[in-house]
């Protein structure tokens, strides 16, 4: 999965946490929690068949942001992963 992404301050983008190939046959995401730095926003996020997408919007120019997605599973299971936006005026 890549892991570092680049967006303008003024766009709203999907990016997507795929747990799909990971998940055990049967087994499904049963909750999911986003966790956005400060400085840029979370506006919503959603799940489908093992894949967690958030939209995020703005941010600030020259800065780098975590986004991470923590599953559990209905196994049990659970798993967390990180992404990096860095911002850039295009």
């Amino acid at each position: 999965m890549k892991n570092s992404f680049l967006k303008d301050p003024d766009s709203t983008l999907d990016f997507a946490f795929d747990w799909s190939d990971w998940l055990d046959t049967h087994e499904t995401v049963s909750d999911h929690t986003i966790t956005a730095e400060s400085g840029i926003t979370k506006d919503s996020d959603s799940e489908s068949s093992g894949v967690i997408t958030v939209w995020l919007s703005g941010g600030t120019a020259g800065n780098k942001y975590t986004v991470t997605c923590r599953i559990t599973t209905s196994m049990g299971r659970t798993d967390e992963r990180s992404i990096f936006i860095s911002v850039k005026n295009r």
